[in-house]
């Protein structure tokens, strides 16, 4: 593990493949959403943030 890039008293599993950058949860979210990535089809932290902003994926889908 390694310590988040604004706050290195808190330890964290989520690192930013791009830029290098280790992220904390209060921090999680995609620096460059806009910007091609070539990390983004497996980045925990695209899809974390993008969970946020939609919901629970846990919930069911209309479709179902």
């Amino acid at each position: 593990m390694e310590t988040c890039a604004k706050h290195p008293d808190r330890e964290t599993p989520y690192k930013c493949m791009k830029h290098g950058i280790a992220m904390c949860s209060e921090c999680l979210h995609c620096r460059d959403p806009l910007i091609y990535c070539k990390y983004r089809s497996a980045c925990p932290i695209y899809f974390m943030e993008k969970r946020d902003k939609k919901g629970d994926f846990s919930e069911k889908p209309d479709y179902a």
